[in-house]
């Protein structure tokens, strides 16, 4: 029997219960934008397909700068009233919100599905983390308060399309949580209809939130440099990142910029292959399209026989394909490794620097193929690709010195602890890290030299939340560093002389992001 589709999972039905949760923010045609404390029917709706068969679902309804213009000083008003509440009131509101989120859990989830492919078990996490993260802070955020007072005017968040949950939607709760109205531009590659359905269910309880859906070039101007407001979250790619940081550079205003950088995992005098197996497995969770992915491998040349037995083993028996696709009506979801890449676009790309990188040398070790998915008969599969891994890619290759964002490999082989480190810090900076070594004494020295904010000693390391620090080093951060007291502090002002820790032009300070396990 060929897989289908879960029944009851169709868009069509997917959408009608979001418009039945929440009629303000959906229309029979449309998504609304929420501004100035009502939903709008304004903006033009750009087309938009799901990556898991490419059919057509419902698109982001782009503003221009003028609206936007409007938006933003309707939400700078709003939090002159906000920041006044008292704690208790906002933690109430935020509780209750959380409460809502929890009631729609599997519709949020179901949206992640659709809109970002991600499959059910990937998909049911992000939206649970968002909520367990959120409950941790309405716990300690009043010891975090102490002393401090929200921003001068609202935070505004652009953030990529892959987390809309555990990363945007928790990082908007806890911002408003501190005292300030929240605005968030939606990602236009992805999570539109989950981010409006979570942003309608918190607003139902009070909260002071704007949703805005448009492109970079009208909009960002206009959530980066306008006066009012008080701080600039960025979530994304070092392009997009880096004029942000240019349109920040004379403003003096708080920012948190979160950047991709090539996350490297280094091989060096290393012995226990039945564990890296198992973390080579994981490390394809959602094609490995998050920020904390581990694209790059760089091992020492005396051990590749050993990593390749422990890797190819590990690299084939990745399962992928349909998030949706099962085999007879009543079962449950597929439990994939990853689904399709967030767009036919963006696996054509892929796929292109793949062969680019071939034809200039680099060698092909494992091309795993779409006929080792699971997809129903007649799907469209252009979204999707299989696992590829590549041995030493070219320097000419933007493979070398930058992350696919994808299920791609790339393997680097040296022989010396300074080509490991030059190999693993070939990006300049990166969020995360891992050194794989038998003595810890040297692992812990070589993990001190690469430049990642994040390193683990055998063992991956993550984004993260609650009383955990996340940052990145060179071009992969700049500004405050978050998580924990230190997310709460990125959006409040503290005393006059306060130096928040972060990579600044003027001020960096190191904290132990070293994870020995």
């Amino acid at each position: 029997m060929s897989p289908l589709h879960k029944p009851g999972t169709s868009w069509d039905s997917v959408y009608g219960r979001c418009r039945s949760a929440a009629p303000e923010a959906f229309g029979a045609d449309r998504v609304h934008n929420h501004w100035g404390g009502r939903w709008h029917a304004d903006g033009v709706p750009r087309p938009a397909f799901s990556p898991v068969d490419g059919r057509e679902i419902a698109g982001p309804p782009m503003l221009d700068a003028a609206t936007a213009e409007r938006a933003v000083a309707a939400a700078a008003d709003a939090h002159e009233s906000w920041r006044r509440r008292p704690l208790r009131e906002r933690r109430s509101k935020v509780r209750a919100t959380l409460a809502s989120w929890r009631e729609h859990r599997d519709l949020l989830a179901l949206l992640l599905v659709w809109e970002i492919g991600k499959p059910w078990r990937l998909a049911c996490q992000d939206v649970d983390r968002a909520i367990s993260g959120v409950e941790w802070y309405l716990d300690e955020v009043e010891d975090m308060l102490a002393g401090r007072e929200a921003l001068p005017g609202p935070v505004s968040n652009i953030a990529s399309w892959n987390y809309p949950m555990s990363v945007l939607a928790h990082a908007m709760c806890v911002q408003a949580l501190a005292g300030n109205a929240v605005i968030a531009k939606t990602p236009t590659d992805g999570g539109l209809c989950c981010l409006t359905l979570a942003v309608a269910l918190a607003v139902r309880e009070g909260l002071p939130l704007t949703l805005l859906s448009g492109g970079g070039r009208e909009l960002s101007p206009v959530l980066v440099r306008s006066p009012r407001i008080g701080c600039v979250s960025f979530v994304g790619g070092r392009d997009a990142g880096g004029q942000v940081a240019t349109a920040l550079a004379d403003l003096g205003k708080r920012h948190i910029l979160e950047q991709e950088g090539l996350n490297c995992w280094g091989v060096w005098e290393f012995s226990d292959w039945e564990t890296f197996g198992a973390q080579v497995r994981a490390t394809f969770d959602y094609a490995k399209q998050r920020c904390t992915a581990y694209p790059r491998f760089v091992v020492q040349r005396c051990l590749f026989d050993r990593f390749l037995a422990a890797y190819l083993p590990a690299v084939t028996s990745v399962r992928f394909g349909d998030p949706l696709a099962v085999e007879r009506p009543g079962d449950d979801y597929p439990d994939l490794d990853f689904g399709p890449l967030i767009s036919a676009a963006k696996a054509k790309d892929l796929a292109g620097l793949v062969d680019d990188a071939v034809a200039k040398g680099a060698i092909p070790l494992y091309r795993g193929t779409l006929d080792q998915g699971r997809f129903p008969t007649g799907g469209d599969t252009d979204a999707y690709l299989a696992p590829v891994t590549l041995l030493e890619p070219p320097r000419a290759s933007p493979l070398f010195h930058a992350e696919p964002f994808g299920p791609v490999d790339t393997i680097v082989l040296v022989d010396t602890e300074a080509e490991l480190l030059a190999a693993m810090n070939a990006s300049n900076g990166a969020l995360v890290g891992t050194v794989s070594c038998d003595e810890e004494s040297t692992a812990i020295r070589l993990a001190a030299q690469v430049r990642a904010f994040k390193v683990g000693v055998n063992r991956p390391r993550s984004r993260g939340d609650r009383a955990e620090l996340f940052g990145g080093w060179g071009g992969s951060w700049r500004g405050a560093f978050v998580g924990g007291r230190l997310l709460v502090h990125a959006v409040t002002v503290g005393p006059p002389d306060e130096r928040l820790p972060g990579n600044f032009p003027d001020y960096t300070l190191r904290p132990a992001g070293l994870a020995v396990g």
